[in-house]
């Protein structure tokens, strides 16, 4: 298997972890833990699909990235009280 096939072997497995945990109860999608593995998963599997110029899962990768890091930052914002 080539180093861009386990790149992207990496990259899904790591999408797939966090989607698996969630359907199964172990994971809340709304949790931190959950939106690190989808970005950590989306950028590696956008780097594979770039290394494989295969660009209409670069876009799919970089937008499922930059959700899920717009979610960590909004996550990390503390929200005012009245």
């Amino acid at each position: 298997m080539s180093l861009q096939n386990w790149i992207a072997s990496f990259g899904v497995g790591v999408l797939l972890i966090g989607f698996f945990m969630n359907v199964f109860g172990y994971l809340d999608s709304k949790s931190k833990t959950y939106s690190i593995l989808n970005a950590i998963g989306g950028l590696i599997s956008c780097y594979a699909s770039w290394m494989a110029d295969f660009y209409p899962f670069v876009v799919l990768n970089i937008i499922w990235s930059a959700t899920a890091i717009i979610s960590l930052i909004k996550k990390g914002v503390p929200r005012e009280t009245p």
